[in-house]
């Protein structure tokens, strides 16, 4: 019997290894959110429904990225489900250094003053209950606290490295 391409159990798994398969798994793109001295905000395909009751949510973000000092102390985010006609706002929100919440950025302070996207497809602001060590990241758990579910359109996707729409 042989061994498959690229499994030796003796060899741990690295980066590239982890990036390569998660490009083969389309994930919904989400738009993270939190107000500090600024807006603050990042592309996420990380986020997962965690609990129903209590209303929880996780997502990932990485201690190495604008956002985390801002994310680190904030109480409450907010996340948002975009749609298949936001790509460039996912990809601005995914480019480091982009100017997130200039004038293109249609937004407003919502609940808690957190910063709410607008023409997305849903959106919550969640109050931060843990923030947990993850590697270089930290996996943020947060409870619905209000929110949105009634925009219209298809979702947006993200598989390998692109934006794309939903297809039947």
């Amino acid at each position: 019997m042989t061994a498959s391409p690229g499994l030796d159990a003796a060899d741990p798994a690295g980066p590239e290894l982890l990036r390569s398969v998660f490009r083969r798994h389309a994930a919904g793109v989400a738009v993270i959110t939190a107000q500090g001295a600024r807006p603050v905000g990042f592309t996420a395909t990380s986020l997962t429904s965690v609990a129903a009751t209590p209303p929880l949510v996780s997502f990932g973000v990485g201690t190495g990225s604008s956002s985390w000092p801002v994310l680190a102390e904030a109480e409450h985010v907010g996340v948002h489900i975009l749609g298949e006609h936001q790509r460039e706002l996912a990809a601005t929100f995914a480019r480091s250094g982009a100017e997130r919440f200039g004038a293109a950025t249609g937004w407003r302070a919502g609940p808690h003053g957190v910063p709410l996207l607008e023409d997305v497809l849903a959106w919550m602001v969640c109050r931060v209950v843990a923030r947990v060590p993850a590697g270089d990241h930290r996996l943020v758990l947060a409870e619905a606290v209000a929110g949105d579910p009634t925009g219209t359109g298809r979702p947006l996707l993200y598989h390998q490295g692109r934006f794309n729409g939903l297809r039947d």
